[in-house]
């Protein structure tokens, strides 16, 4: 599958080696969506140029590492997820963050759909934020969660694992239908020790962290979460879910459409605004039961849908720190 030297030429990152085997692998007319502020790009050469080409001149050791490869058919097409990481010394400013010189990682999710062995659609989320944490200039609120380098899985086995995925999926989809019940019936609708092992790890974007256990994920992820947006509503139907052996993935654009009624979510004040959710999803599941759960969710497009820039906000920060202030 030319996917496959796609993949292998981000890990060495020659930049003519990598313009050459987008070429091959994606259609002309492939759908490019990623994290805000890129969104939408005009085809494959745009996320060369636009987005892969300048991460290379600021991390010009480049390389894209990988922890989860997935595939499977879902209700619509055939996907290929990847989860890991881009790492390289960051020697120079990207997006306006302050490069500092030592090395850097940043997660991705990346979500390709094939048809006739070429990609036509990609479904990626960068973790910005985890950049901006490192380089010491996130300018909105401290994450509840822990930060730290997300681990791959600890049974160290995501590279095409072996089996069709049907159980593993089906604890997933049941899981997905169980959240949705908490508008009817609260925490205990949702059954959460029903498809959550107990020592369980929700490995969050940054911004909102890792959470361990049950316990954890409730009390730094979901109850600000739903505090902040009783109405959430979730597509798991309108998404693509896939499996292979005892990983799923899940990938929408938007995924969840949700109105910003309470307080408790990332400092966000309740201002009645109407916002949708990015989050592309891996689980592992263990024994019947989620054991690990890898998310990435795209913050930056969630404050700017209420009017916050980030990296607007990042640059006054970094401003303030160098000293080059406006007279």
């Amino acid at each position: 599958m030319s996917l496959s030297a796609y993949r292998a030429a981000l890990y060495d990152f020659a930049p003519d080696t990598v313009r050459s085997a987008l070429k091959n692998a994606f259609a002309a007319d492939a759908l490019i969506q990623l994290a805000h502020p890129f969104e939408t790009l005009g085809g494959p050469g745009a996320l060369f140029e636009e987005a892969l080409g300048p991460l290379q001149q600021a991390w010009p050791d480049l390389e894209r590492r990988e922890t989860i490869v997935i595939e499977g058919d879902a209700k619509q097409g055939h996907w290929v997820g990847c989860c890991g990481y881009y790492t390289g010394t960051f020697a120079k400013p990207w997006l306006g963050i302050p490069a500092t010189g030592h090395q850097v990682a940043m997660r991705f999710h990346e979500f390709f759909r094939i048809e006739d062995g070429l990609v036509v659609e990609m479904q990626a989320l960068w973790d910005l934020p985890e950049v901006m944490m490192q380089a010491g200039v996130w300018p909105m609120s401290p994450s509840l969660g822990r930060e730290w380098h997300v681990p791959g899985p600890a049974t160290q086995d995501g590279f095409g694992p072996h089996g069709n995925g049907t159980a593993a999926a089906s604890v997933v989809e049941n899981m997905l239908i169980g959240l949705g019940m908490h508008k009817e019936g609260g925490v205990e609708a949702m059954n959460l020790p029903r498809y959550w092992h107990p020592k369980c790890s929700w490995y969050g974007p940054s911004g909102i962290g890792t959470c361990r256990g049950i316990a954890g994920f409730r009390n730094w992820h979901q109850i600000p979460f739903l505090k902040a947006m009783p109405n959430r509503v979730g597509d798991p139907a309108g998404g693509h879910l896939f499996a292979q052996g005892d990983y799923v993935g899940f990938t929408a654009w938007p995924g969840m459409q949700a109105t910003i009624s309470g307080d408790g979510w990332l400092g966000i004040a309740p201002s009645g605004q109407d916002i949708t959710l990015r989050s592309l999803d891996f689980w592992r599941v263990e024994n019947g039961l989620i054991r690990e759960n890898w998310v990435l969710v795209d913050l930056l497009h969630v404050y700017a849908q209420i009017g916050v820039d980030v990296l607007a906000r990042m640059r006054e920060l970094v401003k303030a720190r160098t000293g080059r202030l406006d007279p």
